[in-house]
């Protein structure tokens, strides 16, 4: 269950750009599937017998309806297949959210009926270690870059183990068609599928030897000669007008990508250059087609690794450090608003930036920059380096975007500047508050629109399916509880992706950690008579307010094993706490599958609330769980009592 709904964030992401915008939408839409698997448990309507169906017309929708970005600018930005307008948003999301609903219900319905044969927390105890088998085959796939058909395979063998040797002709034929659609998917040499993208090579008509890189159906980079990029693409060789040329003896290239930086670098007289890149797949690209060779220098270190984390584990000081295009719509694991590079750009960030200077040293970045965006990343070079930075642009305006570089020295002066940045000041995003492609501190109206729609549907589907909500009242603290989760899981999430980057295996492993957590607080519940649930819920809030106290920021400069040591114990002090005070209460509930229903509901709310973030930034989530589990506390004392080992 786990493990295909991981597959669909990631699948779905990179076959529809509109879903890289929204960032829960298949997470809430699995936990609504899921909550009405589970309320459907002893209903006579088998939703298990259409999960194959339902995920053979989800696989296929999304291949006959992809949605691609072609260009920047223009009436024609988006492309579905055969170069076609595609759907409208309006039709194509809903049918992808109902699509995603039904696959979840079906295999939900199938987890539930065997949760009815355990006790509650035996059953539980059993689902979170297949939760955390999903998550290892999922990361497994990730670390092997294996294409959808590897996904499909497996999800296949869950859902025959699901049906339990009961399949039908037409549960065949749709099981077999997922495999065999994803197969088409997989085989394509142009096609490259990385822990973060599907990654779609193309050659550029006109050049020779360039090759263009599209991540999830979106324009990424393209690899030009050098003499093609000194004519097509200026701004490159900006940074170089403000350095000394004689002291280029370290650089740093922070999303070095297919190696267009690196090769401008090594033509400027870089004598030694680390190059860091995230995405293993796309500098693998470099090293095999880029036309100028840049990584088989020997001049050339390579880190597969995160920027901000970079520069986090090493002392390195560097004569030029460029921030070269990092720029992705993809989200950090589709459990947050977190993007790639969002802590890159922070105003902490940049504060690191300046520490690995050498004296005399200089700092650039550029991207294709909208006017809000590019005064903001100015306000925070002016903030970390005390002067005001060199603005160059270069071309005409994409979409209301400029391609600009940044430039600034060590001691906030540039040297040769001709056009120093006056503009508007703006706050700079912080490593609270990351989201620095956000114009104001609010959530936008179209994700209020979209949350508000998913809600109603979550109403209206759980009416549907003949739920009581009467029935389900009765467990409206474990509904505060599942809100008050996700929130907390969230939370801890992104604070690892910043203490470690933001990375697939970070994800991957904090979320293996959680699990871990959740099935210790199981075990302990289990075996062990726990305090009253008074004290539990006491012992949760003073985690929570410890972690409150120390600021996330302060664990940077920890040496990595420290630093690990105590954010571990600052994260998941919570969450073993909170996972007590949900045993204990799940321990004696009536109907197990109607609670864990309420849970995961609740956890739908819990995800519509994280976009609270954008607004109060991260830490404030922790006040959000506080009340959260107070109100689970209040609406739920009738139901408290002590819990015997069991």
């Amino acid at each position: 269950m786990l493990f295909i709904e991981l597959a669909l964030i990631r699948w779905t992401a990179a076959n529809n750009v509109h879903l890289a915008y929204l960032t829960n939408f298949i997470l809430l839409a699995s936990f609504l599937g899921i909550g009405v698997g589970f309320l459907s448990a002893n209903s006579k309507r088998n939703f298990s017998a259409f999960a194959p169906v339902a995920l053979m017309a989800l696989v296929a929708f999304m291949l006959v309806f992809p949605v691609s970005y072609v260009s920047l600018s223009g009436p024609h930005q988006l492309q579905g297949r055969f170069g076609i307008a595609p759907l409208p948003q309006g039709l194509g999301l809903p049918v992808i959210f109902l699509l995603s609903v039904a696959v979840m219900a079906g295999i939900g319905q199938g987890v539930a009926r065997a949760f009815t044969r355990f006790r509650p927390l035996e059953a539980y105890c059993i689902d979170i270690l297949g939760s955390i088998a999903g998550i290892v085959l999922f990361s497994a796939l990730s670390l092997w870059e294996l294409p959808p058909i590897a996904w499909g395979l497996i999800a296949a063998i869950g859902i025959m183990v699901l049906l339990g040797g009961r399949m039908r002709w037409w549960q065949w034929g749709a099981t077999i068609a997922v495999v065999a659609l994803l197969g088409t998917q997989s085989f394509r040499s142009h096609e490259y599928w990385s822990p973060y993208y599907k990654v779609t090579t193309a050659r550029v008509p006109g050049v020779p030897r360039a090759l263009a890189v599209f991540a999830n159906n979106i324009p990424h980079q393209t690899m030009y000669p050098i003499s093609a990029l000194r004519r097509i693409e200026p701004f490159y060789y900006y940074p170089y007008r403000h350095v000394n040329r004689h002291s280029l003896n370290d650089v740093l290239i922070v999303g070095a990508g297919t190696g267009n930086d690196v090769a401008v670098a090594l033509s400027e007289g870089a004598k030694h250059i680390d190059a860091v890149e995230i995405d293993p797949v796309l500098q693998w690209l470099g090293s095999q087609y880029n036309p100028n060779h840049p990584y088989q220098n020997p001049r050339v270190s390579v880190h597969i690794n995160d920027g901000r984390a970079f520069l986090q584990q090493n002392d390195t000081h560097y004569n030029l450090i460029l921030f070269a295009l990092p720029d992705s719509l993809t989200v950090l694991g589709g459990q947050s608003n977190l993007r790639l590079e969002n802590y890159l750009f922070t105003l902490e960030a940049m504060q690191s930036a300046r520490a690995h200077l050498k004296p005399g040293g200089t700092f650039a970045m550029y991207n294709y920059y909208q006017p809000f965006l590019l005064n903001r990343y100015a306000s925070t070079l002016q903030a970390a380096y005390g002067g005001r930075p060199c603005v160059e642009v270069s071309g005409s305006s994409v979409g209301g975007r400029r391609q600009a570089v940044l430039t600034t020295g060590a001691e906030g002066t540039t040297r040769r500047c001709a056009t120093p940045w006056h503009g508007k000041t703006l706050a700079p995003a912080t490593d609270d508050h990351p989201f620095p492609y956000l114009a104001t501190n609010s959530i936008p109206s179209f994700y209020l629109a979209v949350l508000g729609l998913i809600l109603a549907a979550a109403l209206l589907i759980v009416r549907m399916v003949g739920a009581p909500f009467r029935g389900m009242g009765r467990y409206l603290d474990l509904a505060f509880m599942g809100a008050a989760f996700l929130l907390l899981e969230t939370k801890y999430i992104v604070q690892f992706a910043l203490l470690f980057g933001t990375t697939w295996l970070v994800n991957s492993l904090v979320f293996a950690g959680v699990l871990l957590a959740v099935l210790a607080a199981v075990e302990v519940a289990r075996y062990v008579r726990l305090p009253r649930p008074l004290l539990l819920y006491v012992t949760l809030l003073g985690s929570l307010a410890v972690a409150w106290i120390v600021p996330q920021e302060s664990l940077l400069t920890l040496p990595t094993m420290a630093r690990l040591v105590v954010a571990s114990a600052i994260a998941f002090a919570p969450i073993l706490f909170a996972n007590l005070v949900f045993a204990q209460r799940f321990a004696d509930v009536s109907s197990s599958t109607t609670a864990f229903a309420t849970n995961l509901l609740g956890a739908m709310v819990g995800g519509a609330l994280e976009y609270l973030s954008l607004i109060t930034g991260y830490r404030f989530l922790l006040i959000v769980v506080a009340v959260l589990y107070g109100l689970a506390f209040l609406v739920g004392r009738r139901h408290l009592g002590g819990v015997s080992a069991t």
